[in-house]
């Protein structure tokens, strides 16, 4: 019987990193692309509160434009009801909620911001502040929102809100 011939180490690494390299390329290429440096990032952030913040504090006045502006026409809304919603009926319901709650008041805490170019993924607490039948009432809210910024301009174009069950103890993030 005669010997098998040996096939060279060489053949055999090239045809292996042949297989992988696109593979470690790609993820390379992804996690390099995609995060922003981190000069981008800290502007990206702060923006990003910024408006997130401004847009809480202006949404008990109802302004159609307020809401116009932070939606994006595309967005996909998903309320903590389950329901999900698109920018018309949004901007439909801003008087409802003004009715049903008049005196409500929004902030936001715990917010985190993970910016990727131009996009953002947000994730914070609400903390809606209400009276009913003059008494002080309080509701939390995680919310997590995409920002992304089109033609210079960021608006959310996702966004899902999930209503903390008042027997959850809520801390501050």
């Amino acid at each position: 019987m005669k010997p098998a011939k040996s096939i060279g180490l060489y053949p055999v690494v090239l045809a292996v990193l042949l297989q992988v390299a696109p593979s470690v390329a790609l993820a390379q290429t992804g996690s390099d692309s995609s995060r922003s440096n981190s000069n981008d990032a800290a502007r990206v952030t702060q923006h990003v509160t910024k408006l997130l913040q401004d847009f809480l504090a202006a949404v008990p006045r109802g302004d159609k434009q307020v809401f116009d502006d932070f939606f994006a026409d595309d967005v996909i809304y998903t309320r903590s009801a389950g329901v999900t919603v698109n920018k018309a009926e949004i901007i439909k319901n801003i008087g409802v909620r003004a009715a049903n709650e008049p005196a409500a008041t929004f902030e936001a805490d715990g917010i985190t911001v993970h910016p990727y170019r131009d996009m953002a993924v947000v994730n914070f607490r609400l903390v809606m502040h209400n009276e009913n039948n003059g008494k002080s009432e309080t509701a939390y809210y995680r919310n997590t929102g995409t920002f992304l910024k089109r033609n210079g301009k960021w608006q959310v174009v996702a966004w899902q809100s999930t209503k903390v069950p008042d027997n959850v103890e809520v801390k501050k993030q």
